[in-house]
Formats: structure tokens, sequence, C-alpha cells
């Protein structure tokens, strides 16, 4: 029995390792692409700033409205 259960950790290990591997990995994997998104749009925003504001401008407004339709969300008025 004791043996068995020192299988099944070393398996469990084994699998916990390769899984960190994974995920670190994975984690590079993404930081690389989310730089090379940082790097497209900062050029994007040096060649087009009028747009880059209106777009800015546009996702501010619409954040802005939704977190106000949450704030209100379920609170009605009382009827005297």
């Amino acid at each position: 029995m004791a043996n068995r259960i020192k299988d099944g950790m070393e398996k469990f290990e084994k699998e916990l390792d390769r899984s960190k591997k994974l995920v670190e990995r994975e984690a590079v994997r993404i930081k690389k692409a989310v730089d090379s998104s940082v790097k497209q749009a900062d050029a994007y925003i040096r060649k087009n700033p009028e747009k880059a504001v209106a777009i800015a401008s546009g996702i501010a407004a619409a954040l802005g409205a939704a977190t106000a339709l949450i704030a209100t969300h379920g609170k009605k008025k009382a009827k005297k």
C-alpha cells in the first residue's frame, strides 16, 4: 500500500513539473505576443493620433455608459 502511494506521489510530482514547464512556456509566448501588440498599437497611435483619440474617447464613453447602467441596475424609484 505504501509503495502505491509512493508511486502515485511520484507520478503526481512528474505531472506537476510538466505542467509548470508548460505554463512557463505559455507565459513567455503570451508576453511576446502582448509586447508585439503593444508595439503595433504604439506605431498606429504615432501615425494616427487623431484617430487614436477618437477611438479612446469612444471606448471611454461606452465604458462610462456601461458603468452607469450597472450602477443603476436594480434601483427602482419608490412609488408614493
